[in-house]
């Protein structure tokens, strides 16, 4: 049982990963995007608690980035440099929108230059990454268009060399858009990706700090067992 965000499901899942145990859910957390991935009500902790009584159970993907597992999303750049800047003091005062926040007090620097090695990318150099198990990112928003779950495959966002004014405004593309339209940025899935980078740049696991470039991501495909609605 997990009873919190996206960073208390990740340290559960860190725990367990490779025991068979199966993983429940009370959603507590800022954001709960991972919770709203797999449909449950983070509004409703009665209905979680009735959803871990029944005993449904999903399998689900479980992604590594080096030697750690992350169950919904990755960032390299932007988004890890957010959650860097974001204290647990803010958070608390301002929930989401402290996130906002951070990213607007960081949006006048320079971006890094982030070198992106897979099989499956076009794209060898970019501003920042993201890499989704599911569909959402910081929240409801539907970022990864085509991700599945229990696909066994990550899904990729490369936003290309942008200032980070650029950047940000090219998410608006990415948020309300049924597909990716502009060549301003690459979205592909695969099963392996490098991102490393000559500068220091922050990498975020489910919402979370974990360090920093070189990073290895890599899927393993259906290894986590989950209490889920039908």
């Amino acid at each position: 049982m997990a009873a919190g965000g996206d960073g208390t499901i990740n340290e559960v899942v860190n725990g367990i990963a490779g025991s068979g145990a199966t993983l429940g859910l009370m959603p507590m957390g800022t954001m709960n995007v991972f919770a709203n991935e797999l449909g449950l009500p983070a509004n409703d902790l009665g209905r979680c608690w009735e959803i871990i009584r029944g005993e449904q159970t999903r399998l689900i993907d479980l992604p590594m980035a080096n030697q750690k597992h992350f169950v919904q999303l990755a960032g390299v750049g932007l988004d890890a440099q957010v959650v860097k800047e974001t204290s647990l003091t803010f958070k608390r005062n301002f929930g989401p929108l402290s996130y906002l926040i951070s990213a607007a007090q960081i949006a006048g620097r320079r971006p890094p230059r982030l070198s992106i090695e897979s099989e499956d990318a076009m794209t060898k150099e970019g501003s920042f990454v993201l890499v989704g198990n599911g569909r959402l990112y910081g929240g409801p928003f539907p970022f990864f268009k085509h991700a599945v779950i229990d696909d066994g495959l990550l899904d990729v966002l490369v936003f290309k060399n942008l200032g980070y004014i650029e950047l940000i405004k090219y998410l608006q593309n990415v948020i309300f858009t049924s597909d990716i339209t502009t060549r301003e940025v690459e979205y592909f899935q695969t099963r392996r990706l490098c991102v490393s980078s000559a500068e220091d740049v922050p990498v975020e696991l489910d919402g979370e700090l974990v360090g920093s470039c070189p990073v290895e991501f890599r899927m393993l495909s259906r290894r986590l067992r989950v209490l889920a609605p039908v």
